[in-house]
C-alpha cells in the first residue's frame, strides 16, 4: 500500500472503493484499448490507479473528481507521466460533457463509478450520448445485469429499456470485492456502452417514450392496462399491437416504442 493510500481514508458519503488490483486494472485498459489522440475522460479517478496507465496511453487525459482531498495526491501520482493531466474538481452529475468536447472528437468516458450514483449518472450521460464515442464503467454487477437484460429476464426493467434505446451494451467481465479497498459487499462488473448512431426503433417523442417506460415499471406487478391508466386506455394499447394484460418486463423495445407512438395528444384528436 502506498503512502497516499494509507493517508486517505475512503469516504462513505462519496461511495469510495479504490481499485488497486493490477490484474483488473490491466484488463480494463485492454478492454478500453486507448490510443494516442483519443479524447479520454475518467470519472472518479480516486487515487489514480487507472489514471496513470490511461494517461500514458493517450498523452492527454481529463478527469472529473468531486473529493477535493484527492486532487493533490492525484497530481502527485501522475507527475512523472509524460502526458497532460487536466483535473476538473466537479460533480459528474452536473458536469457539462458537451462543453468539454467542444468542436473536438467525441469523448471516450471511463470510470469506477460509486454505486450510490451509478444509475442517475448513467441517465445523465445518456442525455448527452451524441457527444460520447463509448463508455467503459466498473459498476455493481447487479446494475450491469439490468443494463444488458433482455425481455422476460428478471433483471429487465426501466434501465434496460432506456439504455438499450440509446446504446449497445456489453458486459465484459466480473470483478470480485478483493480488487478494491475497502472491499465492497457486492460483486462488480465492467460494462461497455456504445451510443447508437441511429435508434433501432422509431420514437416520435422521446420524453413521451421515457414517461411510458417509467410508468410501466413503476409498479412491476401491474399489467399494462393498470400501469398506464390515464396515459393509454385498453383500446390504444391494443392498437399498438400490445396485450393490455401483459406485464412490462415481457415487452420488447419495439413494443414500448409502439405504445409511446400511440398516445394521442388533444390537438391530434381534434384534427
Amino acid at each position: 500500500m502506498s503512502s497516499t493510500e494509507r493517508s486517505h481514508r475512503p469516504r462513505k458519503r462519496f461511495g469510495q472503493h479504490f481499485l488497486h488490483d493490477p490484474g483488473v486494472i490491466g484488463r480494463i485498459v485492454a478492454a478500453i484499448r486507448p490510443v494516442a489522440g483519443d479524447r479520454l475522460v475518467e470519472i472518479g479517478p480516486g487515487l489514480g490507479a487507472l489514471t496513470g496507465p490511461l494517461l500514458n496511453a493517450v498523452g492527454e487525459l481529463d478527469v472529473v473528481e468531486l473529493d477535493r482531498d484527492l486532487l493533490e495526491p492525484l497530481r502527485a501520482r501522475c507527475a512523472g507521466s509524460a502526458g497532460t493531466l487536466r483535473i476538473h474538481h466537479a460533480d459528474a452529475l452536473e458536469f457539462d460533457f458537451a462543453a468539454l468536447r467542444g468542436d473536438g472528437p467525441r469523448l471516450r468516458v471511463v470510470g469506477n463509478l460509486p454505486y450510490n450514483i451509478s444509475t442517475p449518472l448513467l441517465f445523465y450521460l445518456l442525455a448527452q450520448a451524441e457527444h460520447l464515442q463509448d463508455l467503459h464503467f466498473m459498476l455493481q454487477r447487479e446494475v450491469v445485469e439490468r443494463m444488458v437484460a433482455s425481455p422476460g429476464e428478471g433483471s429487465y426493467g426501466r434501465l434496460s429499456v432506456m439504455l438499450q434505446y440509446r446504446c449497445r451494451a456489453e458486459s465484459l467481465f466480473a470483478v470480485g470485492p478483493g480488487a478494491f479497498r475497502p472491499p465492497p459487499k457486492v460483486e462488480s462488473a465492467v460494462v461497455r456502452l456504445v451510443p447508437r448512431e441511429t435508434s433501432p426503433v422509431a420514437v416520435q417523442d422521446e420524453r413521451q417514450f421515457a414517461e411510458v417506460v417509467r410508468r410501466a415499471f413503476a409498479q412491476r406487478r401491474k399489467t399494462l392496462r393498470n400501469a398506464l391508466r390515464g396515459l393509454l386506455d385498453t383500446v390504444r394499447i391494443e392498437m399498438a399491437g400490445v396485450d393490455p394484460g401483459a406485464r412490462p418486463e415481457t415487452l420488447s423495445l419495439a413494443a414500448f416504442a409502439a405504445l409511446s407512438n400511440s398516445i394521442v395528444h388533444p390537438s391530434e384528436s381534434n384534427s
